[in-house]
């Protein structure tokens, strides 16, 4: 029955945390760089945003997620190179994902349409040590399993100006999955099980000092459901940004961002969910901290997106 156990968890929860479509956030609206690597360099400047997010708190093994993202314009404007690091875990299951985003762009109207293009590794393990079991001598079930290596990579366009975005992806171009016959992780490539995602916005001017920016996310994927966002933020003398989002998984999310000086920027989101998790959970809570180094730009904003 221990062996029963075992295979379900390896099928499980590698499942759970590979299947991820991207680095979880709440804040993608205005870090499009987490969805997109066509999006490296859009800001202008070099900029460095860190990310902490507790999803479902009250359930025990509930995922917890850290990402490091950075990037800047190079070849006045014209390229991106971006970087992102996350260590996420869920369960007794933990991955780190390292991953670089490069992009190039060119001048289209009155924005820039940039295609981008992304590589990297992520390292998995299952700590079974850690299990809480019956009978402690279980050998099978006490032993760790080695660290994974496995690439990934990604690719995506993106169009933006000062009022309008628009961004296609493919997050995850490999997939992979853990075969338990030959205990490691099994890469494959099946355009059947990509999944793309489409997120589109507009900022409107509502008053001076007052703007407002609709936006929505699609994710499908063929044979899957499709997934949506339905996003609504406001920004207030561009130094604050409240709003909130509806998430098709019947989730509702509310959104804060302070930009505290030129350089510094704050943000938290809390997600609240009104399915039946909501008996065992007290929602999800993500904060964000962002430091731009404003060689070039002195503008609070040198671009929406």
């Amino acid at each position: 029955m221990r062996k029963i156990i075992k295979i379900l968890f390896l099928l499980l929860l590698p499942a759970s945390v590979s299947g991820q479509i991207t680095p979880l956030t709440s804040q993608y609206v205005l870090n499009p760089l987490v969805l997109n690597p066509a999006a490296a360099g859009n800001r202008g400047v070099l900029n460095v945003a860190a990310f902490y997010r507790k999803q479902w708190v009250g359930v025990r093994g509930s995922p917890e997620t850290m990402t490091l993202i950075a990037d800047a314009p190079f070849r006045d404007d014209r390229m991106g190179l971006g970087l992102i690091v996350m260590s996420d875990k869920i369960g007794l299951t933990k991955e780190t994902h390292i991953k670089a985003d490069y992009s190039y762009k060119v001048s289209v109207a009155k924005g820039t349409l940039s295609f981008g293009l992304g590589a990297g590794l992520a390292v998995t393990n299952t700590a079974w040590s850690k299990s809480i079991v019956i009978d402690p001598e279980d050998d099978l079930i006490l032993t760790d399993d080695k660290g994974f290596v496995v690439p990934a990579f990604s690719f995506g366009t993106y169009y933006s100006d000062q009022r309008y975005f628009a961004g296609f992806s493919i997050p995850k171009l490999l997939g992979y999955r853990f075969d338990t016959d030959k205990k490691k992780y099994v890469i494959s490539n099946n355009m059947g099980e990509y999944y793309y995602l489409f997120n589109t916005g507009y900022l409107f001017d509502l008053s001076q000092g007052l703007k407002f920016l609709p936006s929505a996310l699609i994710a499908f994927s063929p044979g899957d459901k499709v997934l949506y966002d339905v996003n609504a933020n406001f920004r207030i003398m561009d130094r604050f940004w409240f709003g909130a989002s509806y998430r098709s998984n019947r989730s509702i999310i509310g959104m804060l961002q302070v930009q505290l000086n030129d350089q510094i920027r704050f943000a938290y989101t809390y997600d609240y969910d009104f399915a039946k998790l909501r008996t065992y959970s007290s929602g999800s809570h993500e904060v964000m901290l962002r430091y731009e180094f404003r060689y070039k730009v002195q503008a609070i904003s040198p671009l929406n997106f």
